[in-house]
């Protein structure tokens, strides 16, 4: 099974662009949401997709994704209708860690989240000063109900 384990913070100021490494566009469409989990397309760039399923809540949860045609990738974010987000997601690096810091555009312009990704629950890791307040349960913060899915 695939697992998923990171943290999601509010970010504070512009600090984190310091370390930027790369950045990519993304829109991002949920076609399926419920309690148990949900069914997400992505689109990179305008030039790759992939599918993604994940299920669970909290920092820890099951996660399974496949790259799909690009032309599947938009039928499929069709069929999301209103329930997407327009984002930029930057690479930063800080420490000897990954950092992603996505940049939110159209109804949630001038959020910004940070997230980094864990090899297990316990795995210890510095926090930059940019990385402010803790959101990983909040479930008012994540992706799927930034889209408008609940």
């Amino acid at each position: 099974m695939g697992r998923e384990i990171e943290r999601k913070y509010r970010v504070t100021g512009d600090g984190w662009r310091a370390g930027v490494t790369k950045s990519t566009r993304i829109r991002q469409g949920y076609i399926f949401t419920d309690d148990r989990g949900n069914l997400r397309v992505r689109i990179s760039d305008d030039e790759t997709a992939v599918i993604t399923i994940k299920s669970g809540g909290g920092f820890s949860r099951a996660e399974f994704e496949y790259p799909v045609p690009i032309a599947d990738g938009r039928e499929l974010m069709a069929l999301a209708g209103s329930r997407t987000i327009d984002k930029t997601r930057y690479s930063v690096t800080f420490g000897d860690k990954e950092w992603i810091v996505d940049v939110f555009e159209g109804r949630h312009k001038g959020l910004v989240l940070a997230e980094i990704e864990l090899e297990s629950e316990d795995e210890p890791f510095d926090r930059p000063d940019w990385a402010g307040e803790d959101v990983t349960d909040n479930p008012d913060m994540s992706n799927a109900a930034l889209a408008g899915t609940r």
